[in-house]
């Protein structure tokens, strides 16, 4: 456990085994770098990266409730859950979380990853452990939603977006699985991207990704985008989407591999989150990319750090972001999906 300690000018309290910055005097980090004159529409001037928590091993999925005016986002390697709010700070919410199993897990990455909150308000989840997709009961009980395509297990859903018909789109990368790609207990020969329909039925929507990742809609649901978090083709791709739900012909509109090789290990095209004017807050080298809908980059959120994934706030307008050890945030003058 930390004790109570101050740092320079910023004050901290503890919680078990992590550090929560006071709202007093908050710790920042990290630059705006802007690109192009758009972006002074999106992230004002006098914007800074502020930073809510610490300690986290490795924090990913956030998803904000708007019935509860709380985030939630998950720490993967911890196999749980956590809970910040403005009023009551920073708590547990849910261990496990992603691995339900009574015998050990042996890789690095057994919980929860992506999370998101469907229409009857419901925390539906992408398990690692578990291999799954899974909606959390009243009585903190896990439904599976899916885990199966075709018979065979699925590798490891990793990240969602939920559609207005209540379709989810989810992506289903190997990273979850103790040997990953190569793991013994694979039973896919591909990483894919799925839609499950209400009535349980899922569809393979593409299978050409190596590393399917983040993904979001664009504001009229008509367009799809998805992240590839492999450093030999790193890229965010935007696909049609047909009447019937299904995909058309993908569209590569970020190639940021040349970035991804000149900085190695300082992240990986991950999560990403839409606008409501369509702008994508894409993760990737040190922080978060700010695109236009049609893939121009404007700026950049620099954290200087791997920064996972993001979502919008508050009153939609407050961008959320799990980097790394660390819970951030940054008020933005756009407006989340959604709000």
């Amino acid at each position: 456990m930390f004790s109570r300690c101050l740092f320079l000018a910023c004050c901290w309290f503890a919680v078990p085994g992590f550090l929560v910055a006071e709202e007093k005097k908050p710790m920042t980090l990290g630059k705006i770098e802007r690109l192009d004159p758009a972006l002074d529409a999106i992230i004002p001037k006098e914007a800074t990266i502020e930073v809510l928590a610490g300690g986290f091993s490795w924090s990913e999925g956030p998803v904000w409730v708007k019935d509860g005016g709380y985030l939630l986002f998950s720490d993967i390697p911890k196999n749980m859950i956590w809970k910040w709010s403005a009023k009551d700070g920073l708590h547990a919410f849910l261990k496990p979380s992603g691995y339900t199993g009574s015998t050990k897990f042996t890789g690095a990455e057994p919980g929860s990853n992506g999370l998101a909150i469907d229409a009857r308000g419901n925390l539906i989840l992408c398990q690692h452990g578990d291999r799954r997709l899974a909606r959390l009961e009243q009585d903190k009980k896990f439904v599976t939603l899916v885990d199966k395509y075709q018979g065979k297990r699925l590798n490891s859903p990793n990240d969602l977006v939920i559609v207005s018909n209540g379709d989810v789109y989810f992506t289903d990368p190997p990273y979850g699985l103790p040997g990953n790609v190569k793991d013994p207990g694979k039973e896919l020969d591909f990483q894919g991207v799925y839609r499950l329909k209400p009535n349980g039925e899922v569809t393979l929507l593409t299978s050409e990704l190596t590393r399917p990742n983040g993904i979001d809609l664009s504001p009229d649901e008509k367009t799809l985008y998805v992240a590839n978090s492999d450093p030999a083709q790193a890229i965010v791709k935007a696909y049609p989407i047909k009447p019937d739900g299904t995909l058309g012909a993908g569209q590569v509109i970020c190639d940021l591999t040349a970035d991804v090789k000149a900085a190695p290990n300082k992240g990986l095209p991950d999560g990403l989150k839409v606008d409501q004017r369509g702008n994508i807050f894409a993760t990737a080298v040190n922080g978060i990319y700010i695109l236009s809908p049609q893939g121009k980059l404007l700026g950049k959120i620099v954290t200087n750090d791997k920064t996972a994934n993001c979502a919008f706030g508050d009153d939609g307008t407050v961008l959320y972001m799990t980097t790394n050890h660390q819970l951030t945030r940054i008020k933005t003058l756009t407006k989340g999906k959604g709000f």
